[in-house]
């Protein structure tokens, strides 16, 4: 049988995840979540003291305790690596690998990296962690004309992002967020309910064509033109990413002057 306290806490969690509590509500007293639960206040104090500790409430001294909006926020207007931003809070961050290979391309991967259907590309899935809870699920495919050892790379030392605008410097970059449920595999990978909704963040990036790489296509028999953006002839794809954030860790923000 479930302790108690845990009970209590999931009840608070099931209101937050519902919408019955938003960030700034005011939570029920210790007294009255006694009375509701039918227990003592010690156990109520323990339930509100432990999500307090964990960041999802926010005790203000002689007032009451309130639902707190704690989740990390990135920025919409620049690409960091998700280590950065994550030690750069003071938190520890680790990471588990799920895949790492070489595939063929499907035909809305080769779409997406601008190489010929079936060619083997790079794939590589990790999930990142903040103080070993999943913040991010990474689907990645990355065009192996970039970086020809990427799967030799250690990803628990660095991220993906890191090594790839290390090799291909970040020229330009195409971004689009929705909100999702996710797929069992993918709840399971982050920890999360299945009908959690979670962010879902769709990138492709590009870098300037240098003359090594230029060669190197043109000594393959393709064409340059369809290795570039519409954009920017100058520029080709490196990578296409999938991004996954449990909503409920995680948000997206940032400052605009005008």
């Amino acid at each position: 049988m479930q302790p108690r306290y845990r009970v209590i806490k999931a009840a608070i969690l099931d209101a937050i995840e519902n919408g019955d509590m938003k960030p700034g509500s005011q939570v029920p007293s210790e007294n009255q979540l006694a009375q509701q639960h039918s227990v003592s206040r010690m156990t109520a104090r323990r339930a509100l003291s432990e999500m307090v500790d964990e960041g999802i409430l926010m005790r203000s001294q002689g007032i009451g305790t309130f639902v707190s909006d704690s989740r990390p926020m990135s920025s919409m207007l620049e690409i960091k690596s998700i280590r950065d931003e994550i030690e750069q809070r003071g938190h520890r961050y680790t990471n588990e690998i799920l895949v790492l290979e070489t595939a063929p391309a499907s035909d809305a991967i080769s779409q997406r990296l601008a190489v010929d259907l079936g060619v083997p590309v790079f794939h590589s899935i990790i999930v990142h962690c903040e103080n070993n809870l999943p913040v991010q699920y990474e689907d990645r495919w990355v065009n192996p004309a970039w970086i020809d050892d990427y799967l030799n790379k250690d990803f628990k030392a660095q991220t993906a992002n890191f090594y790839l605008n290390q090799v291909a410097p970040l020229s330009q970059a195409d971004n689009s967020v929705e909100a999702v449920v996710v797929e069992k595999d993918i709840a399971q990978a982050l920890l999360i309910k299945p009908k959690e909704p979670c962010l879902k963040i769709t990138r492709r990036t590009f870098s300037r064509v240098p003359n090594a790489l230029n060669n190197h296509l043109s000594d393959s028999g393709e064409s340059l033109s369809a290795k570039t953006s519409a954009k920017n002839t100058s520029s080709a794809v490196v990578s296409y990413a999938v991004l996954y954030h449990p909503g409920s860790r995680y948000r997206l923000g940032g400052h605009l002057e005008f």
